[in-house]
């Protein structure tokens, strides 16, 4: 060990790990905030070496709508008819409607908050994108409504004549069409471009078309694996067209490769505070009895055995049956059981979040798959122009319930929902449940289902429970689009603002050249004034912009113009450590302390400064954050991650780029080191 590396230092090893690991982060953090160089390269190697690492998905960083446009609406809620008790349930009620019918709108990233403060109850709606703002209004501000519905034993799913021409003329024009994209692909035009101008799929057009992996029982390609399996078409372009479901694909068939898929059954004991369980028992006690039963149970025995103790619903009264399993169907440690097991074998015990598991394998298949790239092609339905409602409304709706509640099971501590109606909806809901006893009630909240029972008996008094599979969290989510369905909680819109694209285009243009003039003058000051030092700065103030980033990727952070400003700002503060951290060198190197020690003491001694100061910063920003709304909250929110990774900059990359370089003599010099003279 070196005399540095002794006084609590980096060694020369430990500076070049530490370097190595910082390139390792910068590059991640580039594929991760631009991943199109990184899959462009990974293509690249695949077809050289047929080898590449894992792709990156493509996806754009969020922009608010003040650099993409859209509409910004304030909407105030009347909570006037509403117990204050309930007042916030019904606002989150609301926002979820609203939520849905935003996303019907097909807006790329809306955003909906709330806010409560002094008696004000609002829903904050962000639109980038929406050029009809009176429309968006209007959909937005109608009342949510609640209804029960009955299946419609009459529905027609026949077109008319008239639907019927409608349909063969739009399928004539796009078969053309698509014979037409086909024709092109058979005559060896490259696919991939054929993929990003021909294909209606947005998932898988800009990947080349590529789809994956399909077989027999795939439900839109399985037709398509059975073709390519009984006419043994070779790798390449196939030809004719393949009609899926609602579109048509002209396929290329990439490879194939044949997955083993185990039939599965299984006994599960599970124990309080499992993933699902609903027993009482403790862990010790389930693993007492899935060991007794694993010294009893045998092939013959295991469905019966399944049947009588196992706790999986879902299972148990078919033996345990679970079917043929993928990989990766299952969670880990059940999967590598089922797996590793060889037909007609029991496994021992194992564990997972849901309990204890015995797994029986009694048989297997082989399954080919097949590789395929894609070019979906419009195909009309009879869905695309005419839909088939299986529903009809019944008397009873939202105006009928007084109020929602969750319940527990006092058995087995199941969450449920409480309806409690008034005196005409009691009546309502007594007469729909005597004519459809056995039948299925569907409750609907804007046009969508919420859950649809079976109605067991006839139910009188004017109180209903909705059971099923719930968390204690999807209960009380259910009570609140049910309260928001029933209450009277109009909301009428207080503030609307419209910012058209192209300004907000001129925006995020005048912000990136704001951002990058501002990043190069810092370098030029800081190599200027510090040398060596300075650009050891720099590199590490590139890291940190990388950093920043990929974590709004990460994250999912919406950029407006004021978060480019608290990320524009907290550059700033990252130069100020650097600042701090140097001017506290040179005072080292002016007592006497030679180039590594002084470096080591610079940065220890500067650290309580950098500190405090983005301390207070961060205060300033978590109140800012806590009391704001909309850009005020971008603003706090990019200023804080930028002020945590700029101490993270300073006082981890700038300090192993410092040592990596101090520990090299050719460099160790007074003039790359702030210009001065005295030194040991």
């Amino acid at each position: 060990m070196n005399k540095y590396a002794a006084k609590g230092g980096f060694s020369k090893r430990q500076a070049r790990w530490g370097a190595v690991a910082v390139f390792v982060a910068f590059v991640i953090g580039c594929g991760i905030a631009y991943p199109k160089p990184w899959n462009q390269a990974m293509s690249a190697m695949e077809s050289a070496a047929h080898f590449h690492l894992p792709y990156l998905p493509e996806s754009e960083f969020r922009l608010g709508l003040d650099l993409q446009g859209g509409a910004h609406l304030v909407y105030e809620a009347d909570m006037s008819a509403i117990p204050e008790a309930d007042r916030n349930d019904a606002l989150s009620g609301v926002r979820d409607v609203v939520e849905r019918r935003v996303n019907a709108f097909g807006v790329s990233e809306p955003i909906v908050q709330t806010t409560a403060s002094a008696g004000h109850y609002r829903v904050i709606v962000d639109l980038p994108g929406v050029s009809n703002v009176a429309e968006a209004v209007k959909q937005i501000g109608e009342t949510p409504v609640l209804t029960f519905r009955i299946p419609d034993e009459n529905v027609s799913v026949d077109p008319t004549a008239e639907q019927q021409a409608q349909i063969d003329a739009a399928q004539e024009t796009e078969r053309n069409n698509a014979l037409d994209v086909l024709d092109r692909a058979l005559a060896g035009e490259d696919f991939s471009a054929l993929a990003k101008e021909k294909s209606i799929d947005s998932a898988t057009k800009d990947s080349d078309g590529y789809v994956g992996f399909i077989s027999s029982e795939d439900p839109e390609y399985g037709g398509l694996a059975d073709r390519i399996q009984n006419d043994n078409l070779r790798k390449g372009i196939i030809k004719g067209l393949y009609e899926g479901t609602s579109r048509m694909h002209i396929v290329k068939y990439l490879s194939r490769k044949t997955e083993t898929e185990p039939m599965i059954s299984h006994i599960l004991i599970c124990y309080s505070g499992a993933t699902g369980c609903t027993q009482t028992r403790t862990k010790e006690e389930a693993k007492a009895m899935i060991d007794d039963i694993a010294g009893r149970v045998s092939k013959s025995t295991f469905a019966s055995f399944a049947t009588d103790k196992s706790d999986d619903p879902g299972s148990k009264t078919s033996g345990g049956d679970l079917g043929y399993i993928k990989p990766g169907e299952t969670v880990e440690a059940f999967d590598t059981a089922a797996f590793a097991l060889k037909n007609g074998q029991i496994s021992e015990v194992i564990e997972t979040e849901f309990g204890y598991h015995l797994v029986y394998r009694s048989t297997s298949r082989n399954v080919p798959y097949y590789e395929i790239a894609q070019i979906e092609m419009p195909w009309t339905t009879l869905s695309d122009i005419f839909v088939v409602d299986p529903w009809k409304n019944t008397e009873l709706s939202g105006k009928h319930v007084k109020h929602a509640s969750v319940g527990f099971d006092q058995n087995t501590g199941e969450p449920y929902v409480i309806l409690d109606f008034n005196d005409e909806g009691a009546e309502l809901f007594t007469q729909l449940t005597q004519d459809n006893l056995g039948k299925v009630i569907g409750i609907f909240l804007d046009g969508q289902a919420i859950t649809v029972p079976t109605v067991q008996q006839v139910i009188y008094g004017g109180q209903a429970t909705i059971t099923g599979s719930f968390t204690v969290d999807e209960a009380k989510l259910l009570s609140q689009r049910l309260n928001a369905g029933a209450l009277p909680v109009p909301i009428t819109v207080v503030s609307q603002q419209t910012i058209g694209p192209a300004l907000g285009q001129a925006s995020l243009d005048k912000s990136i050249q704001a951002g990058l003039v501002g990043f190069a003058l810092i370098a030029l000051f800081m190599v200027a004034y510090y040398r060596l030092a300075g650009f050891l700065a720099i590199v590490a103030l590139t890291f940190y912009a990388v950093a920043n980033l990929a974590l709004y990727k990460i994250f999912g952070v919406t950029i407006t113009l004021a978060g480019i400003a608290g990320f524009v700002l907290s550059l700033g503060i990252a130069v100020d450590a650097n600042v701090l951290i140097f001017e506290r060198l040179k005072e080292e190197l002016r007592s006497g302390r030679d180039l590594p020690t002084a470096a080591d003491e610079a940065f220890r001694r500067a650290w309580p400064s950098i500190r405090d100061g983005n301390l207070t910063t961060l205060i300033a920003t978590g109140v800012l954050y806590w009391i704001g709304e909309g850009f005020i909250r971008g603003f706090a929110l990019t200023l804080t991650v930028g002020v945590l990774m700029s101490m993270f900059s300073a006082m981890a990359v700038t300090h192993v780029l410092f040592k990596l370089i101090i520990n090299l003599k050719c460099l160790r010099k007074p003039v790359f080191f702030l210009g001065i003279e005295r030194t040991k």
